[in-house]
């Protein structure tokens, strides 16, 4: 670190590899009925969303980030409601700032203890409340039922932004947009394109993981092989009622193991994350693991991390073709954007435009 240079560059790239997202742009044909659609759901789970929604999904954000200036009013005059009960950098920040990129206005709650929820008021009533003030709300909340005890008094949509150990399906959004950006070929089934993929964490104890494999089995074809890399200790509890039996189902071959390096030379991409928010703390699963600039990483292999990270990522790999994790996080912004543009009936102001 060099204390006497102040200055700094800012064309440098903050990604490595072909990040652009106009290869996937070209590879996706626009169909937006499928984004009006949009409209009228709340976005709950990673089941909801079928492969062509998904996919128009991600020309959407690819064409909002290959040009993000032609998209900053679509939200002018509507209003969010960030409401994060549980601690969030990433996820708060990035659909806070898709929303002001897109020229709208933000009421945020950061604190349970100041809201009326800490006197004991009910959630169908705070609902009811948010109906009046805003267009849209974004939750995230440590209990798992919260969400749902909303849902059912709301005449606005909601955005689960990670309920408990349940889900968190925008991260599985962005993770499979920077996927496809990666490699826009894996979306043509025809192609024959596929890519075998390694998991480090427990699905049935990390939200961000469950979403991520319940949107890789809607693009099965692209998965030839998906390895579930786990600490001995998770075996019992490694996969939730259900959770396994899906992917097979729709044809994913599904593998466990307990040794990271082994697993590593064959790995096309590597999923990590360490973290599991269980009730109003975390847990660390699989001290274990760790990935640095000696790990047996396939020479073009990706790695993707929903962040925050510990020791499981060093930092060494930061200035390495590896690192996508800061493209995944910086295309979340985009992939909400566009999500938050069509759940607020705002598609026909982005279909189209070039």
């Amino acid at each position: 670190m060099n204390t006497n240079d102040i200055s700094f560059e800012r064309k440098r790239p903050d990604v490595y590899g072909d990040a652009h997202p106009k290869a996937l742009l070209r590879a996706i044909q626009e169909d937006g009925d499928y984004l009006l659609q949009l409209a009228n759901q709340h976005i709950v789970t990673g089941d909801q969303l079928d492969q062509n929604t998904m996919k128009q999904l991600f020309r959407l954000a690819a064409k909002i980030e290959s040009n993000p200036k032609r998209f900053s009013s679509p939200l002018q005059n509507k209003i969010l409601i960030s409401a994060f009960y549980e601690p969030s950098t990433r996820t708060r920040l990035s659909f806070e700032s898709a929303w002001h990129r897109l020229g709208g206005d933000i009421m945020s709650i950061t604190d349970r203890s100041t809201t009326g929820i800490a006197k004991g008021e009910a959630l169908a009533d705070v609902a009811e409340m948010f109906n009046n003030y805003g267009d849209c709300v974004v939750l995230r909340d440590n209990q798992q039922s919260s969400l749902y005890e909303m849902m059912d008094a709301l005449r606005i949509p909601i955005i689960n932004a990670g309920n408990g150990l349940d889900e968190h399906p925008t991260q599985a959004l962005a993770d499979l947009y920077a996927i496809f950006k990666w490699r826009p070929e894996l979306l043509d089934a025809s192609s024959g394109a596929q890519i075998k993929i390694g998991v480090i964490g427990v699905p049935n104890k990390m939200r961000t993981v469950r979403s991520l494999l319940k949107g890789l089995s809607v693009f099965a074809h692209v998965v030839s092989e998906l390895v579930i890399i786990h600490d001995a200790a998770s075996s019992a509890e490694l996969f939730a009622p259900g959770q396994r039996e899906q992917l097979s189902q729709r044809g994913i071959k599904v593998t466990t193991s307990t040794e990271l390096n082994d697993c590593l030379p064959s790995l096309d991409v590597v999923y990590i994350n360490a973290i599991s928010w269980e009730g109003d703390t975390f847990h660390t699963y699989g001290d274990a693991f760790h990935l640095h600039a000696k790990s047996p990483l396939k020479a073009d292999a990706i790695i993707l991390h929903p962040l925050a990270r510990g020791e499981e990522l060093s930092t060494e790999l930061d200035h390495t073709p590896h690192n996508w994790y800061f493209s995944q996080a910086r295309g979340a912004v985009f992939l909400r954007m566009a999500l938050l543009t069509c759940m607020v009936e705002r598609a026909e102001r982005v279909i189209d435009v070039v």
